[in-house]
């Protein structure tokens, strides 16, 4: 989990940002530490040792997919991507290169930090020694491979409880279609998205109380899915970002 002395290194060239960036964390305690371009940011990570990575896509030495990728292979610490680029495919390009999240600008302070938390929670979180897992009113029982919402148990497939905790295990963010498929049916069936609808439609009509409005199984459009935690539910009252260019 995320604490005072977590570290978080921007990499972002648009002043306005950082400087919105730097005095929310601020805020709330924790320290930040700030490139303008990829290469600055790259030499940043070895020399300061950040616990995560806010990046930009539109940098102006670099192409931010191409830092993502050098970011992975540098380090194993979470990447979280915040961009103007709303397009699935720009989304989508930056998940497979390693992000571990994707922020569309203009975003809340809630939601920046509902994000953050999950990232870190998740690096924290063994979750092989993980036992229960809750978000509202949906309570997990891994040890005993048992599901609940509002303490009433949901009999659910073996496919949707496999589902369901792979979007355990990266709570908070988004799991793409691609790891989805491949985790749960193999790799040869990483195009069989219908695999998911189904399964996905399924889920939602045990656990949600209205499954065309889900509060716990979010789709993230053309790119996945992720299992809300409850600070997103607080995420709706923030105040939206500066403009980005």
């Amino acid at each position: 989990m995320m604490t005072a002395s977590s570290l978080i290194l921007i990499i972002e060239d648009d002043m306005q940002t950082r400087r919105f960036l730097k005095s929310s964390l601020n805020h709330r305690g924790w320290r930040t530490v700030e490139a303008d371009c990829g290469r600055t940011g790259l030499a940043l990570l070895n020399s300061e040792k950040p616990d995560l990575v806010i990046l930009d896509l539109g940098l102006p030495d670099m192409d931010g997919i191409a830092v993502t990728r050098r970011l992975r292979q540098l380090s194993d610490l979470p990447i979280l991507i915040l961009s103007a680029r709303n397009q699935e495919q720009n989304k989508i390009m930056a998940l497979d290169a390693g992000a571990d999240d994707y922020l569309t600008k203009p975003f809340g302070s809630g939601e920046l930090h509902a994000r953050l938390q999950a990232l870190l929670r998740r690096v924290s979180r063994s979750f092989s020694t993980m036992e229960v897992f809750e978000t509202g009113q949906l309570k997990v029982d891994l040890a005993r491979r048992k599901v609940f919402i509002a303490n009433n148990e949901v009999r659910i497939t073996p496919i949707e409880y496999r589902l369901l905790t792979i979007l355990i295990r990266y709570a908070g963010t988004v799991v793409t279609h691609r790891q989805l498929l491949q985790e749960v049916w193999g790799a040869e069936h990483i195009q069989d998205q219908h695999y998911l609808r189904i399964y996905m439609g399924q889920l939602r009509h045990k656990l949600e109380i209205n499954p065309a409005r889900p509060r716990y199984l979010l789709t993230e459009v053309g790119v996945g899915y992720r299992l809300s935690i409850n600070e997103e539910f607080l995420s709706q009252t923030s105040v939206n970002s500066p403009p980005s260019n």
